[in-house]
């Protein structure tokens, strides 16, 4: 499935909205669940003297939440059973409930109750879609290096309408252009190939191919990188940024003719670093939107140490759009599931909630 289809798939959801939602229970059950502002809490106190239920009710079926009245400690799992089980647009609707009932911002609780890598996956799932995508662009260029995968990743990955709302909460959130601060940070070819990805010259929808103009962008190509001596990176650049995804993949078929390779390869031997990097996401996004995103989460684990910034930005995004189908390109590629990877890999409550996230084997 390539990528301008990918947006539509209604079955790869793995987080949908919970029926019969009501926002105001389950602020309380987080309230409860957390120990720094739930011990003592006079509210509690007053509401569990009000009532008098056996022990046995005062669990995850009461309408007092997953854990008694007054907890001991954070309740990691209440946390998970509650925010990995609603949508985006839910768990929004809990923070604002949160507040007017407790006069505490949800997210600033969160991150003062929990830690580590389950901190950072849940205050994730806490963000707007579109500002989270931000905010890992901002935190990708901030501080000494530049992480230029994650800056690929995103821009190659998503619609124009999607850079546009990406890039108006960029400016809302950090008072700054996002092109202009990808050109501060990145020089180079790689700044070229990464402002022409964020104009979103690809979003075209249509199944029209003009033939003639396939070819002679497969032959412009040819001459531009294999035929010649050096490369014309800026050819590349230029048909892989701004022709729509339908024409892209008969270039490349017309390429492969012309050359006797695959575009892959002929991009392996004219670029290298993260600009050969880029141009291949373009092209794998091109070709199968599913299938790249398993890969990023299949390398995100694999060998020593986990990318646990991969893991957690792919699984929080695509959980709302693609996810299940992802899960199904990943068994695929690489003969085991996606949960069972994430079980050997990570632990704790952090897997608990990655697991919640990703659902159901297919």
């Amino acid at each position: 499935m390539a990528w301008w289809k990918a947006w539509i798939e209604q079955e790869g959801v793995t987080v949908k909205s919970s029926s019969h939602f009501n926002p105001d229970p389950d602020a309380e059950t987080l309230y409860k669940a957390m120990k720094g502002i739930g011990v003592g809490s006079q509210l509690l106190s007053n509401q569990a003297a009000a009532f008098t239920f056996p022990s046995s009710t005062l669990t995850s079926g009461s309408p007092w939440g997953h854990s008694r009245c007054i907890p001991a400690g954070t309740n990691e799992q209440a946390i998970i059973d509650v925010l990995t089980k609603r949508s985006n647009a839910q768990r929004q609707q809990i923070a604002k409930s949160f507040k007017a009932q407790f006069g505490k911002d949800l997210t600033e609780t969160l991150k003062s109750e929990l830690s580590g890598k389950f901190e950072r996956l849940i205050v994730a799932l806490m963000y707007l879609p579109y500002r989270y995508e931000a905010k890992e662009l901002h935190d990708a260029m901030k501080g000494l290096g530049t992480k230029e995968g994650v800056i690929i990743e995103i821009l190659a990955s998503r619609t124009k309408n999607q850079l546009q709302e990406i890039m108006k909460a960029y400016e809302e959130d950090y008072g700054s252009s996002l092109e202009e601060d990808i050109q501060a940070d990145t020089s180079g070819y790689l700044e070229r190939i990464l402002v022409c990805l964020l104009q979103g010259s690809r979003d075209d929808v249509s199944s029209f191919v003009d033939p003639g103009l396939a070819l002679q962008d497969a032959q412009d190509l040819y001459a531009a990188g294999e035929k010649i001596r050096g490369t014309d990176e800026m050819k590349f650049i230029t048909i892989l940024c701004t022709r729509s995804a339908t024409h892209l993949l008969r270039v490349f078929e017309e390429y492969e003719k012309i050359a006797n390779k695959s575009i892959e390869d002929s991009i392996k031997s004219e670029t290298h670093s993260s600009l050969e990097e880029a141009m291949l996401t373009v092209v794998k996004c091109t070709r199968n939107l599913h299938s790249y995103f398993a890969e990023r989460l299949y390398y995100a684990m694999k060998g020593a140490g986990t990318r646990d910034g991969t893991l957690i930005r792919n699984i929080v995004s695509r959980s709302e759009i693609d996810l299940n189908l992802i899960k199904c390109h990943f068994k695929k590629m690489y003969g085991k599931t996606l949960s069972s990877m994430i079980m050997e890999d990570t632990s704790g409550d952090y897997k608990n909630a990655l697991l919640s996230l990703v659902g159901s084997d297919p």
